[in-house]
């Protein structure tokens, strides 16, 4: 924040010096002319009334210089007479939207001055208010170009995943719609200044747009190169798309002073300007050919490899992609595969990273705090930037606390969809067996059986039941029985009783089984409809034994209870022992390792191994482990512990019956004394994980849903931290300070104003599109009518005016979006490659646009379109070398050996190639103006 406050303090300094500096010259040449300058009339908005007043005061101009050569005393003291040619101002034409300060003349050198000072803070009022809209205007762009399509890949061995997939490629977003969305008010100030002017060539419209591209190539990079945070550097990663760019950008400027002064020199045809327009598609279509390796780009030489996360990226020769000095793994794989499992193992790793960090956090938790850095780290547009930048510098806070916001609602979303179930009064009335198996001792007497209910409880239903024998018999193992349940409104379950018959004798588990049958009208038997009922024989030690030989669990249960189960018998105390065996699961990585006993007391059929599951949250998992059990024993403390051992002691013929009886009560193992215990993913994790992941869209943070959001945001101060999210628990909430408060209500007209835009969420962000681009126009007619003013006033040229003032005005935005993107950015691309590809499409775009329109129009009128070449064509002139010069620095920087990247590194050198950028744009600023008043003669 102190950084930005810092930046807008310099560069408002810059231009209030800039003001005085012209006021004061002005002032100066009014004071040597020897004519009354009140006398003429001059227009500004007009090209050709314009030029021949330029000649007509310079002619005089160089009597005046004859005259005061033979007469310097007479000259000064007529004029200090008169006094009357430094108070008088001429006459400015009309603008197109934005009413002229009357009266016209005559005003003193005061009024000149504050009219100046007026006109500049309005213009700089309108570039904030440009901002704002431009802001929803980059909104409506990020969703439209963020549409996705499902897309159906083969995985690694063969099976099918559905991803989703962005239908618009990064190249093209960027160059087209991106591009215009940032570049909107310089492309539309061109076109509208063609038509304020009856279709006659102006010096404002172009004179921002190369100004604009000046600044963007020399100060927002030498900007970006210094402020990387020490030690680290950032690095241009698709380096094709960006030779492609910086190559146009520079070739359009080329082109411009080709149809300017070579061709057709002072005169711009119609098939110079359509050519110029048509560039813009083709630059697009030549960019996605390289980043996409398309017709010659097929046959360069390339690998795959591995990047620092894993992934597997592209490389060539000159190691253009990111990381390229890392060792190569040569793989072979689907693109669109590969990046949508790199998003997920993204995803599963900032989980486990999470979990170390906050051990006691639960999974929910983790969940949400995983989804806002999926959200945050992931890739970001150029309007992800410049809305964020714009809306710390008007008090409207960081975008991160709204990545903190989405990602609640996400988790909260999918955990919903992943829990949800149908309404269960629709279903109609369903009756079973709850639970549908029970286990019981020959002595427990009685037992309770649970039938239920579900569905539609609102009327009465019935359902008849009855016993029938299995291994056990009705009369000797237990009591038959049968009747009628009823169920009356609002009652859900009902139970009844079986009793069980207790003998003396010893045998082995028996069965029986309840029936459900002959239900009402429109009530619906179930699963289970039949209960299985065991009888445990209580004069055994028992049989103990796994009940499965694989059971198969989820990473995600942290504690899996083992049943060992116990039948044929329950009398007395047994103990177990138990162990864990390693297999492709290992003892303290996926599974805690286990070693006991289980003591199973007198009538108890079931106990539970206790086995901590670890999870790695991986997203696909398939290992397993053994678990045994030992055999059993007796505890000293059961009631025939003692007669078993002595009949242990004796021969088999000296054993009596009674003692042979006790012996085969010992408690001994089944045949199930082993389980595997397969460990797999959580379902519901990779069904969550595949859902966040899919919802990880930074975009869905820059659009709004309704008009009560909207305002909402409008009228909130929220402080701009610098922080990209809260990780500690105990961190206070920020407050917004003093400069939030004022950047608020400074703004909060345009942000009143603009929040009855349409929402993203209407129609696509296709109908904020229309309606932005429509506000931007406008405001951008009246800051061409300030600037044309401000000019007038002071007598500052158009040329001038556009290259000093505007340009800077239309660049602050993109200028803060920049820095924060070389902070934020793992690459360099969405600060240097955007520059320049900006650089191109506005001079195609815009201009060529207006000239095409321009042209056509005097064609079909007779006549042709007049450009002077003048200012602009050396403006141009001089900014292709520097561009050259600005192009080989930062590609120095890349091959250097102690630098290898375009921004950051030493703090020397970068600083060093800083002041190179920063001393070609002072260059380009100062001798542009000196050409413009002839000062130089080109």
């Amino acid at each position: 924040m102190l950084l930005i406050r810092k930046t807008v303090a310099s560069v408002a300094t810059c231009a209030i010096l800039l003001l005085l500096v012209y006021v004061k010259g002005h002032t100066f040449a009014l004071a040597t002319s020897r004519q009354d300058v009140s006398q003429e009339s001059y227009s500004t908005l007009n090209g050709t009334s314009l030029q021949s007043s330029i000649d007509q005061i310079r002619s005089r101009q160089k009597r005046a210089v004859e005259d005061i050569t033979d007469d310097d005393d007479d000259f000064i003291t007529r004029q200090a007479a008169r006094g009357i040619e430094a108070n008088e101002i001429g006459t400015c034409s009309e603008g197109l939207v934005l009413p002229l300060w009357m009266p016209q003349s005559p005003i003193t050198s005061g009024d000149r001055a504050i009219r100046g000072f007026v006109y500049f803070m309005l213009m700089i009022y309108l570039f904030v208010g440009v901002s704002i809209i431009s802001d929803r205007f980059m909104a409506s762009i990020e969703a439209i170009t963020s549409i996705e399509r499902n897309v159906t890949v083969k995985g690694p061995k063969g099976e099918k995943q559905t991803m989703r997939v962005r239908i618009w490629n990064e190249t093209v977003a960027n160059l087209t719609l991106m591009a215009l969305g940032s570049s909107a008010p310089e492309i539309l100030l061109s076109v509208i200044e063609i038509y304020a002017k009856n279709f006659e060539s102006g010096d404002l419209g172009p004179g921002t747009i190369v100004g604009s591209a000046a600044y963007n190539l020399f100060i927002i990079i030498a900007l970006c190169m210094v402020l990387i945070p020490k030690g680290e550097t950032r690095r241009i990663r698709h380096l094709r798309v960006f030779m492609v760019t910086a190559s146009l950008s520079v070739l359009a400027y080329v082109w411009l002073w080709v149809i300017l002064s070579v061709t057709s020199p002072g005169i711009v045809e119609v098939w110079e300007g359509l050519v110029t327009l048509i560039m813009f598609p083709l630059t697009v279509l030549w960019a996605y050919i390289a980043e996409r390796r398309l017709l010659v780009y097929k046959y360069m030489d390339k690998n795959y490899r591995m990047n620092k996360r894993g992934t597997v990226v592209a490389g060539e020769h000159d190691s253009v992609e990111l990381g390229g000095d890392e060792p190569k793994r040569l793989v072979n794989t689907n693109s669109s595969a590969n990046a949508y499992n790199e998003a997920r193992l993204e995803y599963i790793q900032l989980l486990a990273e999470l979990r170390l960090k906050y051990p006691d956090a639960d999974l929910d938790q983790l969940e949400m705090m995983a989804q806002e850095q999926m959200i945050s780290r992931g890739n970001k547009s150029r309007a992800f930037y410049r809305i964020q930048a714009t809306r710390k510098l008007i008090g409207s806070g960081n975008l991160m606390r709204k990545i903190q916001e989405r990602a609640h609602d996400d988790l909260t979303q999918v955990k919903a969809q992943l829990h949800q179930f149908s309404d269960e009064e629709d279903e109609p009335t369903r009756i079973y067996f709850e639970p549908g198996h029970y286990t019981v001792m020959e002595n427990c007497g009685e037992f309770e059986v649970r039938v239920v209910r579900r569905g539609d409880i609102s009327g009465y239903s019935k359902v008849e039941f009855e016993t029938q024998d299995g291994t056990a018999s009705a009369g000797s193992d237990y009591v038959g029985k049968k009747g009628v349940l009823t169920f009356p409104p609002g009652v859900d379950e009902q139970r009844f009783k079986i009793e069980i018959i207790d003998d003396d004798i010893f045998e082995e588990d028996e069965c029986f089984y309840i029936r459900l049958f002959n239900p009402s009208e429109n009530v619906n038997l179930s699963v289970p409809q039949i209960a299985t009922i065991m009888i445990l024989d209580d004069d055994h030690a028992g049989i103990f034994a796994f009940a499965d030989s694989l059971i198969e669990v989820s990473e995600s249960v942290g504690v899996y209870d083992l049943p060992v189960m116990r039948y044929s018998g329950a009398r007395g105390t047994v103990i177990v022992p138990y162990w864990s065996e390693d297999d492709t699961a290992i003892g303290g990585r996926h599974f805690g390792e286990v070693r006991g006993e289980l003591i199973f007391e007198n009538n108890v059929s079931e106990q539970y191994i206790s086995i901590p599951i670890l999870e790695e949250s991986k997203y696909q998992k398939d290992v397993k482990f053994k678990m045994h059990i030992g055999e059993p024993r007796l505890a000293p403390d059961s009631a025939h512990y003692q007669k078993i051992n002595e009949a242990e002691q004796k021969s088999p013929k000296d054993l009596t019956e009674l003692e042979r009886i006790l012996l085969m009560s010992r408690p001994r193992n089944g045949e199930l004394t082993t389980t595997n215990i397969r460990i797999r993913e959580s379902q519901e994790f990779k069904a969550t994980v595949d859902k966040l992941v899919a919802r990880a869209n930074v975009s869905a943070v820059l659009g709004t849903s309704s008009w009560k959001e909207q305002f909402k945001d409008a009228l909130t101060v929220v402080p701009a931290d610098e922080s990209e999210f809260d990780t500690e628990e105990d961190v206070e909430e920020d407050v917004p300070k003093c400069f939030d408060y004022i950047s608020h209500f400074v703004c909060l007209f345009w942000k009143v104003l603009f929040a009855f835009v349409p929402p993203t969420d209407i129609c696509g962000g296709y109908v904020t599109f229309v309606i932005s681009i429509f506000v931007i126009g406008v405001l951008t007619a009246v800051i061409g009518d300030a600037a044309t003013y401000f000019g007038c006033v002071l007598n500052i040229k158009d040329s001038v005016t556009a290259i000093c003032f505007v340009a800077l005005g239309t660049s602050i935005p993109d200028t803060f979006a920049s820095i924060i993107a070389a902070k934020q950015d793992e690459t360099a691309d969405n600060c240097i490659g955007n520059v320049t590809g900006s650089n191109a499409v506005n001079v195609f775009l815009g201009i060529g646009l207006a000239w095409s329109i321009a042209s056509i129009y005097h064609m079909a009128n007779g006549t042709t379109f007049n450009v002077e070449p003048g200012t602009i064509g050396f403006a141009v002139a001089l900014f292709c070398g520097s561009a050259v010069i600005a192009v080989g620095v930062m590609m120095y920087r890349r091959v250097n050996s102690s630098i290898r990247a375009e921004l950051g590194g030493p703090k020397t050198s970068k600083w060093i190639h800083a002041s190179i950028l920063i001393s070609l744009w002072v260059i380009y600023l100062v001798v542009s103006t000196l050409e413009a008043y002839d000062i130089i003669q080109i």
